[in-house]
């Protein structure tokens, strides 16, 4: 199939009921931070069935028509498709192998460069972890563990917060891989970020590194900045502790 069929198949699914829900839910209005989105009133499940069907060999040059769509879904389709991409070529038998190592470059090289069109936090968590972040973890011939760095400096620095946010969402997988190190280095980065997006993000990063990685890291990481955090970064990085060491943390 072509992006336009895909676009079209899936057109033929609007839902309006559940189309003004969804905008509602994810802030569309005027000043919001989705502000003009388009939803069809798909759900995800309707989204991924979509990407079962075709992804596997649907061209890599057509994602980027998907990704430009006006559709929520339809960008949400195009980005579950490089997932799915990244994801058969990251496998144990090819994790070294040089074409599947200069495959997943590309993928991720139009990931960033559509990173913008991942325009509401779904689409961020949906796929900045499985591409960018599982990516931080693998061989690459873009070069060293710094100019891994780099990439997501540039993104954090970035002002667009969807940028922003994939550079701190990218680190739930690396904690998951029992490495904190990234998780660390953003969410310090973005400790003073103004938007409530952010905060629950880093809170919610910084709470996965402490279940995956060390909760002494979290603890650490609590007593440095606990003072300079907003509330909603530090109630969701303390969510998994005991009742008394919660309370501790938010009395101080």
């Amino acid at each position: 199939m072509t992006a336009r069929e895909i676009t079209d198949y899936m057109e033929t699914l609007l839902n309006e009921e559940q189309r003004r829900v969804l905008m509602r839910f994810f802030k569309t209005g005027a000043g919001e931070y989705g502000e003009g989105d388009e939803f069809l009133g798909l759900k995800v499940p309707q989204t991924r069935e979509v990407v079962r069907a075709v992804a596997k060999d649907f061209p890599l040059k057509e994602v980027p028509k998907l990704l430009l769509s006006k559709w929520h879904e339809v960008r949400l389709c195009g980005l579950l498709i490089l997932v799915d991409k990244f994801e058969r070529l990251a496998t144990k038998r090819l994790v070294n192998d040089e074409d599947a190592v200069r495959g997943r470059d590309e993928i991720l090289t139009m990931y960033l460069q559509y990173a913008e069109r991942a325009n509401n936090w779904d689409l961020v968590d949906l796929s900045a972890p499985k591409i960018l972040g599982h990516w931080l973890l693998l061989p690459t011939a873009m070069g060293s563990r710094r100019d891994k760095q780099h990439v997501l400096d540039e993104l954090a620095r970035s002002n667009n917060l969807w940028r922003q946010r994939i550079s701190i969402v990218c680190t739930w997988k690396t904690s998951q891989q029992g490495d904190p190190s990234w998780c660390l280095r953003y969410a310090e980065m973005h400790l003073h970020h103004p938007h409530d997006l952010m905060h629950k993000a880093v809170g919610w990063m910084l709470r996965e590194m402490g279940k995956r990685c060390s909760m002494d890291l979290l603890r650490d990481f609590l007593r440095r900045h606990v003072h300079e955090m907003s509330r909603t970064t530090l109630r969701y990085a303390i969510e998994k502790m005991s009742d008394d060491e919660r309370q501790y943390y938010l009395t101080l």
